[in-house]
């Protein structure tokens, strides 16, 4: 932790090299306070200090990697302790995520550092330097692995530095030489500085220049820089006499250095010494805890020293109006901007930057992240007696045990972010200047950044966690929720890069979480969670399926199972199926018809369905049917239609009063099935009527689809299994023989009887139009049901049909007492006496005279009529009945003169034409045949040919009446013969008058062909 100094901290100007005097110069308008930071450009100290609050709030003093053992977490120590309360306490902070890693490193170093320990180590270009206590240098790659070792010191190197390129390593030794060697040629300087030496820095770019410039210094108390010239190296020294130089780095055109006085800084441009940062007061021995200088950058360099930690940033000098004021002042000036004090001695410092989010904005917006820089220290708590060197006692004198090394990520403003213990090997022999901190450079790449810790039996690498370690470190505290949905942000190359040492397999964070799920009971996440971790694995869903299912809890899984990529056995889905109907019916349903049917076995599927409707009572009306049942009927209609089985698919479609059961009945020829089900098909169709009609939408009652279906197939409906089944409905079985008699009367002619019953009962006005149309009924069965209802109609023409005329009149004369009735009752019968019978009883009714007046005609003489009527009976109306009579037969009478008229001139006309017909000529040629002979006519000039009215001409020979006539012989045909032609006609007529008396059928030829002639 830190704490405030007392005291000010104050920057002076140095003097021209080899002035030994020291002024304190204050830069204006800056002072210089401990545990602040200050600095004259103030928008670069707002940069800095931005977010450190929030850098502030982890203070993570206990975490340690799983992998390596390296670190150790402080909880660990407060058990050896047995402090119950810090054990507490660090229970609580130890689940706070560490910020860093760890990894020992491995291979060759553990054989090399059996019989030898560590003193310095010198890092560059991916590349590792290790200096010994014997003497020795190992050059090693991140890996571990030797790439070159070679012994250039006979003492420990207590200090090692490799050139920007890892080609030249220098090294600085107790011995008093100082060597610089290539790792890849022969090139190679030493010398011999005759005291032992404690630092030791590499000009920049080294390798490339030809100058090989390097500076030293040591127990001399000289600060020397050597380079090379034409002559050799020569030697300059930049500062001496105040006590032994302990480290020295240089950056740029700047040398750090420290002695025992502070902190010097030299600008190898102006050849002038910048600056001098005093100790602090009250510090140790300069020689007990070593002093660490690190360039941030070409202008800012870290100093830690003991417990204090300083920021000194070099900058221009400030203008001034007089010119020479500034002549012999260097042209730069140094800040000190933060000064710091730990509770604990610093064996190495380095800037360790830290990516922060910026807070929400105003709009809810979040500003991007920013880079601020803290500073990562390897602490050392040495005992509390660590300054008792003076005592007599020698217990106290004796070497106490150390505690385990610390790195501390602190930011600037003093708050510790976050410790780790680091448990190295022998760290209970170790003291701070043991411990070594180097950086290595990853080409700028923060998200690679590495630093190396050393001690002298080890190596350890020390990495900022990236997202795969926070990731595993979510998982290793059970917070899988979190560490699935890290993982699920990073892209397939950061899951598989083995950048961390292992990869991040989402599936097996998953299944992790899902474990620890089930184990909690909480099975409604945990199958959220299946689809993103079985994915496409067949077996990892089917597995887990199974668990849910032993757990009692498959329900909670069902929703989210696929059917389709991937595709599970067809087990798994029955068994789905299986709970819903034991369980939720509803589900089933929803299932079926969302599911493919090719994921499971139908036939199963039907099979329990069908066992457990079989259960639960039903009924044949759906209203009165339990909800359970409707479902299982719903989930055996789909599947059988399905399954190609529409004909089992028919009753529950009835049952459900499925709209479309007529369809399906057409399109899948399903007549032969409903033949089982005609009362539930009839009853489901009369319900649509029904809710038709409640809509408004007009309906034929007497003219149903299902009516019109058992009638139109009665081939594959049997009538009398119809009859059968709609026996027990008999308005339905009405509407069945009723339409099936307007098609065809023969098919109802069984059920004639049935159906005058039914007529009687539920279309009376109808009845007498069956009664006329029917001739299969019973006539007596018929007339009974008649009389028994009181159908006097249907009563009168049953009656006329079994020949009871006279009793049938008297019904209509006596109850019906219609006089036109009885008059088109007497007129079908055609019937004498009926009518003597109708005009007895109207003697003594005035009103059936004057009904029979009104309509006599054919059937009934007027005279008969009127001499039965009485003298001095009062008849209403007789006299307009009387003129209706006469005016009746007049009409009557002039119509009989004009038809005759009409006929007379017909006939005369048709006889003109005929007349005109028969006397025309014709024309007759040569090949003319003989209808009966088929021969030529004119076969001889002696052939007599016979003309018959109906023009056909033949053969007198072909006659066999007219054989023995003699032949005629034709005036007109012979010219030497001289006849009158009064003569000629006369006897024309005669011949033509024998031969018809001979000829009894007329024309032959129409004789033959049924006309006549």
């Amino acid at each position: 932790m830190t704490s405030e100094m007392p005291s000010v901290v104050s920057a002076g100007d140095g003097d021209s090299m080899g002035d030994s005097t020291n002024s304190l110069v204050h830069p204006p308008g800056t002072s210089y306070t401990h545990g602040s930071i200050t600095s004259t450009d103030k928008d670069e100290h707002e940069e800095d200090t931005e977010g450190d609050t929030e850098d502030g709030e982890e203070n993570v003093e206990a975490l340690g990697s799983t992998e390596s053992g390296v670190a150790k977490g402080a909880a660990e120590e407060g058990e050896d302790d047995g402090e119950d309360e810090e054990e507490d306490e660090d229970e609580d902070e130890g689940d706070e995520e560490p910020t860093l890693k760890y990894e020992r490193m491995t291979g060759p170093i553990n054989d090399l550092l059996r019989k030898d320990s560590i003193s310095s180590i010198a890092v560059s270009n991916k590349l590792v330097a290790v200096g010994t206590h014997g003497g020795i240098v190992h050059a090693l790659d991140m890996s571990g692995k030797r790439i070159k070792s070679y012994k250039p010191h006979q003492a420990s190197i207590v200090d090692m530095e490799m050139d920007s390129t890892a080609d030249f390593v220098a090294t600085a030794s107790i011995d008093g030489q100082v060597v610089i060697q290539s790792l890849s040629t022969q090139e190679s300087y030493m010398f011999d500085m005759k005291r032992p030496i404690r630092s030791v820095a590499l000009e920049p770019n080294f390798a490339k220049k030809s100058t090989r410039a390097f500076i030293c210094g040591g127990l001399a108390g000289k600060l020397v820089l050597r380079e090379k010239g034409w002559l050799g190296h020569k030697e300059s020294v930049l500062h001496s006499g105040e006590g032994p130089i302990w480290n020295v780095r240089w950056r740029s055109h700047l040398i750090a250095w420290t002695n025992d006085l502070g902190v010097k800084i030299y600008d190898t441009r102006s050849q002038m010494r910048i600056t001098y940062i005093d100790r602090a007061p009250d510090s140790p021995r300069a020689d007990l805890f070593k002093s660490t200088l690190h360039w941030q950058d070409d202008t800012t360099l870290l100093i830690a020293w003991a417990d204090h930690i300083k920021v000194a940033r070099v900058r221009a000098r400030p203008r001034t109006a007089t010119t020479s004021a500034n002549a012999n002042l260097p042209p730069l000036i140094v800040e000190v901007t933060a000064v710091l004090q730990l509770d604990c001695m610093i064996s190495g410092i380095l800037p360790h930057p830290m990516t922060h989010s910026a807070p929400k904005k105003e709009n809810g917006s979040i500003a991007s992240s920013t880079t601020l820089t803290s500073f990562l220290v390897l602490a050392y708590e040495p005992p509390d007696d660590f300054g008792d060197e003076m005592t007599d006692d020698r217990a106290r004198q004796a070497r106490k045990t150390a505690d385990r090394p610390e790195l501390r990520i602190i930011s600037r403003t003093g708050e510790e972010l976050s410790a780790d213990a680091l448990n190295v090997t022998g760290y209970q022999s170790w003291g701070c200047n043991d411990y070594l901190l180097a950086e290595v450079e990853m080409g700028g790449n923060e998200t690679e950044r590495c630093y190396i810790v050393g001690s002298p039996k080890d190596i350890v690498f020390v990495r900022p966690r990236d997202r795969k370690d926070h990731i595993a470190w979510l998982v290793e505290r059970q917070r899988y929720e979190e560490a699935l949905d890290e993982a699920e942000k990073l892209s397939e190359d950061e899951q598989t890069s083995g950048s961390a040492g292992y990869e991040i397999d989402v599936v097996s964070i998953g299944e992790r979480y899902l474990r620890y799920l089930v184990g909690e009971g909480d099975f409604v996440k945990a199958a959220r969670l299946c689809p993103k971790v079985c994915g496409h694995d067949v077996k990892r869903w089917e597995d887990w399926i199974f668990v849910f299912a032993q757990n009692r809890n498959l329900q909670a899984v069902i929703p989210f199972i696929p059917t389709d990529a991937p595709q599970l056995s067809h087990l798994v889905y029955e068994m789905i199926l299986g709970y819903f109907i034991n369980h939720d019916k509803e589900a089933l349903l929803r299932t079926i018809r969302d599911w493919p049917k090719s994921i499971y076995d139908m036939s199963s599927v039907i099979v329990a369905i069908q066992s457990e409707l079989e259960r639960i009572p039903m009924s044949s009306s759906l209203k009165t049917s339990s909800a359970d049942a409707v479902w299982l009927m719903e989930c055996l209609a789909d599947l059988y239609t399905a399954n190609r089985q529409p004909g089992k698919a028919l009753q529950y479609f009835l049952r459900l009063r499925r709209p479309n059961v007529f369809e399906l009945i057409r399109e899948n020829n399903l007549f032969t099935d409903v033949k089982d089900q005609v009362l539930l098909l009839v009853e489901f169709d009369q319900e649509l009527n029904g809710k038709r009609e409640e809509e408004g939408v007009a309906t034929t009652q007497d003219r149903s689809e299902a009516i019109s279906m058992l009638v139109d197939h009665t081939h594959s409906i049997p009538v009398d299994r119809v009859v059968q089944q709609l026996r027990a409905r008999p308005f339905y079985l009405f509407l069945y023989l009723d339409t099936l008699f307007k098609k065809d009367q023969n098919l109802a002619s069984d059920f004639a009887d049935v159906q005058v019953k039914l007529f009687a009962e539920f279309a009376t006005s109808r009845l007498i139009e069956y009664l006329r149309a029917s001739s299969y009924y019973n006539l007596e069965a018929a007339y009974n049901i008649c009389k028994d209802r009181d159908l006097v109609p249907e009563m009168v023409f049953l009656l006329g049909r079994m020949g009871n005329n006279k009793q049938a009149l008297t019904l209509i004369i006596e109850r019906i007492g219609d006089v036109q009735q009885a008059i088109e009752f007497a007129k079908e019968q055609n019937d004498d006496d009926l009518w003597e019978d109708l005009l007895k009883y109207s003697e003594t009714r005035p009103t059936f005279i004057r009904g029979l007046l009104k309509n006599v005609g054919a059937e009934i003489d007027p005279i008969r009529l009127i001499r039965r009527i009485k003298n001095g009976l009062e008849i209403p109306g007789l006299q307009e009945a009387l003129i209706k009579i006469l005016h009746d037969f007049q009409l009557q009478i002039s119509l009989l003169e004009g038809c005759r008229r009409i006929l007379n001139g017909d006939c005369s006309d048709l006889a003109r034409i005929r007349q005109k017909g028969q006397n025309s000529g014709f024309f007759l040629s040569e090949k003319a045949v003989c209808p009966l002979c088929t021969e030529l006519l004119r076969r001889s000039p002696q052939d007599l040919l016979l003309l018959f009215l109906c023009r056909h001409v033949v053969h007198a020979s072909c006659i066999d009446e007219i054989d023995n006539i003699s032949r005629h012989i034709d005036a007109g045909l012979d010219v030497n013969l001289c006849v009158s032609p009064a003569h000629d006609v006369s006897t024309k007529i005669a011949f033509a008058s024998v031969v018809r008396a001979k000829m009894l059928h007329g024309c032959p030829v129409c004789h033959q062909r049924g006309d006549g002639c």
